[in-house]
């Protein structure tokens, strides 16, 4: 299958340069990927690079421990969006969740996507820190926070995405909410298996990786 379309190419390093930024965004052309996941610093700098292709740019909002206050995760979302962020991951505020806040959790997740409105958003549970029960309440959580995605993980904590999480997230949330599977993700196969079993999106900052391994597979 053409995996193209399911990978947001990412880039959250600390150190990024505006030439790393752009070298990002010249991969997600030639390969035609869905989108581009940046620090919401580098969101204009990234639809300048991407002028005139269909690319979106995905900003990380609260990124990346999600322990700051709902306000300020609300001004950086909206902030975001001004700048030209097709889309939003934010990260839950683990603690309350592990404390269990629930309203604090929903709150925070809800007052996020009322302030960004269409733009879709999606929410990162960072599931290395969770245990089962809290991955499921977390997804519920989602639910009914009008999440529209759930994202595994941050890819800068103990580990990533796990296909026994990806298949636990589906069966709790069913078709009410998309899943993005992130962290840990470097190859076309292992990108494969996590769509096989619900991924609707792979983040990876190894997408032209596994772009051209698709495109040598598809012409094999």
């Amino acid at each position: 299958m053409s995996i193209n379309q399911h990978i947001d190419h990412t880039l959250l390093n600390a150190a990024a340069t505006k030439k790393d930024i752009k070298v990002l965004c010249d991969e997600a052309k030639e390969y035609r990927l869905h989108a581009v996941c940046v620090n919401s610093y580098y969101v204009p700098l990234s639809k300048h690079f991407l002028t005139m292709t269909n690319i979106k740019v995905c900003a990380t909002v609260g990124f990346p421990l999600g322990a700051m206050s709902t306000k300020a995760k609300v001004c950086e979302a909206k902030k975001a969006v001004e700048d030209g962020a097709n889309e939003i991951d934010m990260v839950i505020n683990v603690g309350m969740l592990k404390s269990k806040n629930y309203v604090a959790v929903y709150k925070d997740i809800c007052d996020v996507k009322l302030a960004i409105g269409s733009t879709p958003l999606k929410v990162i549970l960072e599931i290395s820190e969770l245990s089962k029960n809290e991955i499921i309440k977390a997804c519920q959580i989602c639910i009914d926070a009008k999440a529209d995605y759930i994202k595994t993980s941050t890819g800068f904590s103990k580990s990533g995405a796990t296909l026994t999480a990806i298949k636990m997230i589906k069966k709790t949330v069913k078709d009410k909410v998309k899943i993005k599977a992130s962290g840990g993700i470097k190859d076309y196969e292992t990108a494969l298996k996590y769509i096989e079993v619900g991924a609707d999106r792979i983040g990876t900052s190894s997408g032209a990786q596994i772009a051209s391994e698709s495109l040598l597979i598809e012409a094999s």
